[in-house]
């Protein structure tokens, strides 16, 4: 059995970018829809904040850094592998689970990033994206002065 990423374009893909322009348009749109989640074939991603970043940690065993693309664009943050089929002649696969293809994960970020300090860290198979938070996003002290 193989799995393979699903294309951007398949019709399923469609449909749920449909179902996404239409639940942030009742819910508005720092609302998350219910159904976003792990794809079939799509590794799972953490997601989570400190007061001076936001970081998403995703599994990637196996992959270089030539396969990953990264960009930060208003509030969204893409990331796109390429994992290439290798093709083995007089082979034969019992159970074939890992991935191979293209895919993209867009994740909607909760607050605004500085995208020009993103970095990115791919160690043990696994991708760790360190998204800085805006000054407007940081939690700031307010000095109270006593007449």
């Amino acid at each position: 059995m193989v799995f393979r990423y699903i294309s951007p374009l398949h019709p399923v893909h469609q449909l749920r970018r449909e179902m996404d322009r239409i639940w942030s348009t009742v819910m508005g749109e720092n609302k998350e829809p219910p159904w976003t989640g792990i794809v079939r074939g799509q590794p799972a991603v953490n997601v989570w904040e400190t007061d001076e970043a936001l970081f998403a940690e995703l599994e990637t065993p196996g992959l270089k850094s030539d396969q990953l693309d990264i960009s930060v664009i208003g509030d969204q943050l893409t990331i796109k592998v390429e994992r290439p089929e290798v093709e083995e002649s007089k082979l034969t696969y019992h159970r074939r689970e890992r991935p191979v293809g293209a895919f993209t994960r867009v994740l909607r970020l909760p607050v605004a990033v500085e995208g020009d300090r993103v970095e990115a860290e791919l160690q043990n198979g696994v991708l760790t994206v360190r998204l800085p938070k805006a000054a407007a996003a940081r939690p700031r002290k307010i000095q109270v002065v006593t007449k």
